[in-house]
């Protein structure tokens, strides 16, 4: 597998939610897509509200961390009415596969989506291999 994700507080959340209500838990773990188009690799997080200075990626042993703050835009002092939408900080942690380049990671943020584009590593692609011998020469996948 190329890319794998892990949230060991995920099922922490849902029962914790079960047992007291959303406001109980931390901020949501961000929302994932990741589809595979060609020799890239594509993850998008929803990040909505997000100042894009607070996003913070980092690479260390094929593990990608991304994290993320927001912060209510209620001034100090306030006093709050209604805080449903989530503030703090927002982690999430990717097992990237060997397959990957992640020294040529591309990141974007958009419309409130952070958007990474991970190459397949060289290495990893398929190639021809030529097969020489007897009067015939052949190719096979490899």
């Amino acid at each position: 597998m190329m890319l794998m994700r892990t949230d060991p507080f995920r099922e922490l959340d849902r029962l914790t939610q079960q047992v007291f209500g959303p406001a109980a838990t931390r901020p949501s773990a961000m929302a994932m897509d990741a589809y595979r188009s060609g020799d890239d690799f594509f993850v998008h997080f929803d990040l909505p509200g997000i100042d894009p200075e607070t996003i913070e990626l980092d690479v260390e042993r094929n593990v990608l961390n991304v994290r993320a703050e927001r912060r209510s835009p209620a001034p100090e002092g306030a006093e709050p009415l209604v805080a449903e939408r989530p503030t703090g900080t927002f982690t999430r942690q990717l097992f990237l596969g060997d397959t990957l380049d992640t020294e040529r990671i591309d990141a974007s943020y958009e419309a409130g989506v952070l958007t990474l584009r991970i190459p397949v590593a060289e290495q990893a692609k398929p190639r021809r291999i030529q097969i020489s011998g007897g009067d015939t020469r052949r190719q096979l996948s490899g």
